[in-house]
């Protein structure tokens, strides 16, 4: 086993970022790399990938559902619809990360997802960047942090009014939702999206008993 990699909850193998948190552990487990095919959640993981730009996926996913509550659980209508008032009240909300260039981009996005649903909407658009083959990283550092697909979609999500949404934080999020499959070589979460089948990993998921 890589140096990246570590035995632990349930005696499954994990690389040592998710492997000492309980909160990232969960995430690891059971969300991260998992495909995620609607609007809403795609928009929910847009704004929390933007959100998280210069911070830790530890502290975005600590105020996870503080930002659900903020943005009223993610859903485009209702956030298209925010105003100077709801910018004023997510500013005071000590629940979220307040940035207020954040929060102006995460109400535009929600604006820019309603007007694609006339050409297809977010989730076709975004799944139709899936790469021809995913990554087979063997530790950490060989993971990619950007790709030609991140880019375009970076490219096109800009043309189509969307922020916050550069080649690096595209990338992240065609990771956490299964677009590509990041996951270590010898991880028991490796292949386990079924999006990259030909390398799957054990199917003994971990219980509270483990």
């Amino acid at each position: 086993m890589g140096s990246d990699l570590v035995l632990g909850h349930g005696g499954l193998a994990r690389p040592v970022w998710a492997a000492s948190d309980p909160l990232l552990r969960e995430y690891y487990d059971h969300e991260w790399g998992m495909p995620v095919r609607d609007e809403r959640g795609l928009f929910e993981r847009l704004s929390l990938e933007a959100f998280q730009s210069g911070l830790s996926w530890q502290t975005i996913l600590r105020k996870r559902e503080g930002f659900r509550r903020a943005f009223r659980n993610f859903r485009p209508e209702a956030v298209r619809r925010f105003a100077a008032d709801d910018v004023e009240r997510l500013m005071n909300d000590s629940s979220i990360v307040r940035n207020k260039l954040k929060i102006d981009a995460t109400i535009q996005n929600a604006r820019a997802t309603i007007a694609l649903r006339a050409d297809g909407g977010l989730a076709e658009l975004i799944w139709s960047y899936q790469p021809e083959t995913t990554p087979g990283p063997r530790t950490l550092a060989e993971i990619p942090t950007v790709s030609a697909e991140s880019r375009a979609l970076a490219r096109e999500l800009r043309s189509r009014g969307f922020r916050f949404v550069g080649p690096t934080t595209m990338y992240a999020l065609m990771e956490a939702v299964g677009i590509v499959d990041t996951h270590l070589v010898g991880s028991w979460r490796r292949g386990s999206s079924g999006v990259w089948p030909g390398d799957p990993a054990s199917r003994h998921y971990p219980t509270d008993s483990d």
